[in-house]
């Protein structure tokens, strides 16, 4: 079954829905190499029935709370959860913290030996959750960049490995580790261990460090602000595509839309993916999982269009849990022939 979207200017093809299951076994045992600002996702779930009387805020009865790898974390994780092999470079601090993430990212036979040791605390996200609402989320973070000598370590872990990866993920949270310095480093070695595809999850304030990355995948706010240009329709969503390109001089640009769906612009083409899910619950790491799923499948044998149109399936999935989550090979199979058997009938 192959599916159409009409856009904007013509009807864009999509993919052939039969590819999937192909594609997605070969994401089994590929190497990536994660690098970026490592975060501890703290969940307190609970309930909220009263408001205190010492001031008009819920008052949440806490149930229980659980721990999750975040930022480059999950990234790794979702990594993992689709069958390829993570390796893991950042940060973490020396407290209790970084000992439950590392625990946990051990559990999802992630590789750590790129972590470096760092005098600032391990990055914590805490969210709040009553029923089904998130109330308040807390960071406790400090974002400087990193210093010298941490940098030296990061970038001697990259020099010794490179050789070993399939493709490299930058997840960049600004929480420190993402500098000019790490990326014109890292594209250094990328392309002297023979062109390694390079993706990157950026945050405004960074895009001018992301020069000859092969993809960047923005949310339309981000790319609004990263290309200085107000998206308000498809015209100017276009523009502002066209105009990272050309600015960073990168492979393509994935503009992730929420429910709008997902706009790719490589060499001269723009390709519209719709957006897949019914429900949307929790947009809680959805953006990892979209890199994550697209790099797999691009080294995987997908072409540029289908590795978007992949990974907007895995986020369709992530999007209807609460939480960090992440999609796995059998669910793609499985959305893939759903999807397919739906639109035969």
């Amino acid at each position: 079954m192959v599916l159409f979207f009409a856009g904007w200017r013509a009807p864009v093809k999509l993919m052939d829905l039969k590819k999937i299951p192909d594609i997605v076994d070969k994401f089994v045992g590929k190497r990536i190499l994660v690098i970026g600002d490592i975060i501890l996702d703290h969940f307190v779930w609970g309930n909220a029935e009263r408001i205190s009387p010492e001031a008009p805020v819920p008052i949440v009865d806490v149930v229980s709370e659980t721990y999750l790898p975040g930022g480059a974390g999950n990234v790794a994780n979702n990594i993992a959860d689709l069958g390829g092999h993570a390796y893991l470079c950042g940060i973490v601090g020396n407290g209790h913290n970084a000992s439950i993430i590392c625990s946990l990212l051990k559990d999802k036979k992630i590789d750590i030996s790129g972590l470096v040791r760092d005098d600032r605390p391990t990055t914590v996200k805490t969210r709040v959750w009553a029923s089904t609402q998130q109330i308040v989320r807390f960071d406790r973070e400090q974002r400087q960049p990193i210093g010298v000598k941490t940098l030296r370590n990061i970038t001697g872990f990259i020099a010794s490995n490179i050789n070993k990866f399939d493709a490299v993920i930058v997840s960049d949270y600004k929480k420190g580790v993402i500098t000019p310095q790490l990326i014109k480093f890292l594209m250094e070695q990328s392309r002297a261990a023979g062109g390694l595809f390079v993706a990157v999850d950026p945050k405004v304030g960074h895009f001018h460090y992301y020069k000859e990355v092969s993809l960047i995948t923005p949310n339309k706010k981000e790319a609004a602000e990263g290309s200085g240009i107000s998206i308000r329709d498809a015209q100017s969503l276009e523009k502002a595509g066209r105009k990272l390109q050309k600015d960073l001089k990168c492979g393509a640009v994935l503009i992730t839309r929420g429910n709008e769906g997902m706009s790719l612009f490589y060499d001269n083409e723009i390709h519209s993916i719709p957006a897949f899910a019914t429900e949307v619950f929790d947009v809680t790491g959805a953006g990892d999982t979209v890199i994550s799923t697209f790099t797999l499948a691009y080294i995987s044998g997908a072409s540029m269009h289908e590795a978007a149109f992949i990974s907007n399936l895995a986020a369709s999935m992530v999007v209807k849990k609460r939480g960090t989550a992440a999609a796995t090979i059998d669910q793609l199979k499985h959305i893939a022939q759903y999807r397919a058997m739906s639109e035969s009938n």
